[in-house]
């Protein structure tokens, strides 16, 4: 957890643990208060993009030089999955996208979150925003789906396709 609740939002008591819905969760002590921490997943969308016939992997800051994923962001407030993943394909690599297909919805529970994944297809020059250090190009067959979060769905992806995948 990135950080620690200690204190009731709405009435700033002091939070205790308790039993509630079958699970342990932070609570306001207070019952006039009653304010209860719902620890709930994040909603993420993602886009397996296709550029020319090619799938584009990406790099952000920061992360290793071997680790490529799908284009990826957190779903805003007042937006739909698929605004959010042509914003953030738009946001990551400076081109317009269409929605070809949704690949699926995935729990990805080590970092609390939801997956909704997307496959899009975009044309143009690619340029990556500010959240990139790189990208690169694979042909579909090249593509190695990954064990865990969007490589479940790049291989669910690739099979529909006829690819054959490693067991992941």
């Amino acid at each position: 957890m990135p950080h620690e609740l200690r204190f009731c939002p709405v009435c700033a008591s002091s939070l205790i643990e308790r039993e509630d819905g079958g699970r342990l969760r932070k609570a306001c002590p207070d019952e006039a208060c009653g304010w209860v921490h719902y620890e709930n997943p994040t909603p993420v969308v993602a886009a397996l993009v296709e550029h020319e016939g090619d799938i584009v992997l990406v790099q952000s800051q920061g992360w290793p030089e071997t680790l490529f994923a799908l284009v990826a962001g957190f779903l805003e407030i007042g937006e739909t999955m698929e605004e959010g993943i042509l914003r953030e394909v738009h946001e990551e690599l400076g081109v317009q996208g269409e929605i070809v297909e949704r690949i699926g919805v995935y729990d990805y529970l080590r970092r609390d979150q939801i997956l909704a994944v997307f496959h899009v297809r975009v044309s143009g020059t690619l340029v990556l925003g500010d959240e990139l250090a790189a990208y690169k190009r694979q042909k579909p067959e090249d593509v190695k789906p990954w064990p865990r979060g969007t490589g479940l769905a790049v291989r669910d992806w690739l099979i529909k396709r006829g690819i054959q995948t490693e067991n992941v």
